[in-house]
């Protein structure tokens, strides 16, 4: 695999490239708190064939860091990846304005979804593999993404961790505490800690990797009246998925060009889930953050029931979907069940 520095408007990105020049497209995008390189574990089960291009997204991996203005959502992320589609040297056989077969994890499906919206036609096919709600993350109470309060609160960078913050600042590489990113990464980013196996130190360099500040990770924070007493901020990367900031579920259905679509999704994801260990309002259900003011008032967002909910609807204006759930799988299917993921991506090509 060779690794390469590509300069697109306003940063360098850091990209991972692999096949040959006359291949397959496919670019693969990363999630929240991790790097090209967590996709490492399902390229050894891709065919040579593919052109595969996985960019390090601004503030991640070996990427330069620069700021992103949460306001945009992940458009900020998804401008840097479209500019690359236009790159010569990493789709020397892609046509002028061609498409792209795209597979996306987590947070990296929310940007996938702006390229899908906001550069129409350039998209083939997409895998999203446990995705965000297109009506963001936390925040929201029904399947039409209803606010559980005016100012959205409870999302954005004040719910990030701040020893989690702290510890990927200091490159700490130790287990203790439930807060380590070490432990995050065996018990969130998989329901199997055994399935991070050899890669376990590698994929750790990943969420190290993340750039931490207000500008980037988490972000900042704005006071608020309403429990749980913090709103999003306009900067930093929790802020880009509030729902205030990324609700694309209209455009993603009224999108001219629908490519077909496979969503595949662990059924014990900790973090996308319609009980997600990181949704505030489902740990106040449980007690584990003070004061919470009731399931009428303030429920835990039904993340998988609307990313459903709105995959029908774009199935229903002439689009086309599958979900496919992996038994006893995390967060991240293309680590634990690398070769089941591999399979459902070549379906696409």
């Amino acid at each position: 695999m060779e690794e390469v520095t590509v300069a697109v408007p306003g940063i360098a990105l850091n990209v991972l490239l692999t096949g040959p020049a006359d291949g397959t497209p496919v670019l693969l995008v990363h999630g929240n708190c991790s790097s090209a390189d967590f996709w490492r574990p399902l390229l050894r089960h891709l065919p040579p064939t593919l052109r595969i291009v996985a960019p390090d997204l601004r503030g991640y991996g070996r990427s330069e860091t620069a700021p992103v203005d949460a306001t945009r959502g992940l458009r900020d992320f998804a401008d840097d990846v479209a500019a690359l589609l236009d790159e010569p040297d990493l789709f020397p056989a892609l046509a002028p304005g061609g498409a792209v077969t795209v597979a996306a994890h987590s947070m990296g499906c929310g940007v996938a979804m702006h390229l899908l919206i906001d550069h129409p036609g350039r998209v083939s096919s997409l895998l999203l593999e446990a995705p965000l709600s297109p009506y963001g993350f936390g925040g929201t109470r029904d399947l039409e993404g209803t606010p559980t309060s005016p100012d959205f609160a409870g999302t954005g960078g004040g719910t990030g961790n701040p020893d989690f913050v702290r510890r990927i600042a200091e490159g700490d590489r130790g287990a203790e505490g439930p807060t380590s990113p070490l432990t995050v990464l065996r018990t969130a980013y998989v329901a199997d800690p055994a399935s991070l196996g050899e890669d376990e130190q590698l994929l750790l360099d990943t969420v190290l990797s993340t750039a931490i500040g207000d500008d980037n990770y988490p972000g900042d924070s704005k006071p608020s009246e309403n429990w749980p007493g913090m709103a999003p901020g306009d900067r930093g990367v929790l802020n880009t998925m509030a729902p205030n900031h990324f609700n694309v579920a209209d455009d993603l259905v009224a999108v001219a060009v629908k490519p077909p679509i496979t969503w595949v999704r662990g059924d014990r994801d900790a973090i996308v889930s319609d009980t997600s260990f990181f949704d505030l309002a489902y740990l106040g259900s449980l007690g584990a953050v003070p004061g919470w003011p009731g399931a009428e008032a303030c429920p835990p967002q039904p993340m998988v029931s609307q990313t459903r909910a709105v995959l029908d609807r774009y199935a229903a204006a002439g689009g086309a979907y599958r979900e496919l759930v992996l038994e006893n799988c995390g967060h991240s299917p293309h680590v634990e069940r690398p070769a089941e993921v591999a399979a459902e991506l070549l379906k696409l090509v």
